[in-house]
């Protein structure tokens, strides 16, 4: 019987594959409990984000199997801290207030989150957190990259796009189909977002490719 860190240690090497399906089991719980809006998706991607630039500005260097991108210079990270706080106040701002300033329960849940009051929401982070962290010090491969034009910088960017497009040509323009009685408005804004980051991931460097660039 293999022992349990062989086990954490061979299901590491396919974090992109544990990443994800994390993130759509918690949220499709949020979903079910009505605790998911356009907000929670978007703020999410945005923290997710966050998270992995810190963590691999922090490890990266003593991470030997890091692949770091090359051609973009390390102090592109301010870079990518400065657009991070552009989007930022654009999320909070637009769609956890200006989008649905005439729905109180909305706005509540989006407080809620805003302010890691919603345990979906912080056990994603938490997750993203602890596995970014494991990954750097178990030496897994990985690619770094830092800049504006990162792979999750495009989803995130994306996924402002479409959430705007979402609110108010679909679920705005339909009230009696998308009411907050129902779970219809959240299915239909989580789908697009699930599909866009099994996309972007299916279409970056696999973990195998990484690998075979340190051998």
């Amino acid at each position: 019987m293999k022992p349990f860190s062989s086990i954490i240690e061979l299901h590491a090497q396919y974090y992109r594959r544990w990443d994800f399906i994390t993130f759509t089991v918690l949220t499709l719980f949020a979903v079910l409990s009505g605790q998911t809006t356009i907000f929670y998706i978007i703020y999410f991607f945005w923290w997710n984000e966050l998270i992995r630039i810190v963590v691999d500005m922090l490890c990266y260097k003593r991470n030997r199997n890091a692949v770091y991108e090359k051609g973009v210079p390390a102090h592109f990270v301010f870079g990518s801290f400065f657009q991070m706080g552009i989007y930022w106040v654009f999320i909070v701002v637009f769609f956890g207030f200006m989008a649905n300033w005439h729905n109180t329960a909305i706005t509540t849940t989006n407080m809620e989150i805003l302010f890691f009051q919603n345990w979906f929401f912080n056990s994603n982070l938490i997750f993203v957190l602890l596995q970014r962290l494991y990954l750097h010090k178990t030496q897994q491969p990985l690619k770094v990259r830092f800049g504006t034009f990162t792979p999750n910088m495009i989803v995130l960017h994306i996924s402002i796009i479409v959430g705007a497009v979402l609110m108010f040509f679909v679920v705005k323009r339909f009230p009696e189909v998308f009411t907050p009685d129902n779970l219809w408005g959240a299915v239909i804004i989580i789908l697009p977002f699930l599909f866009l980051r099994m996309g972007m991931q299916y279409l970056t460097v696999s973990d195998l490719a990484i690998q075979k660039q340190n051998m």
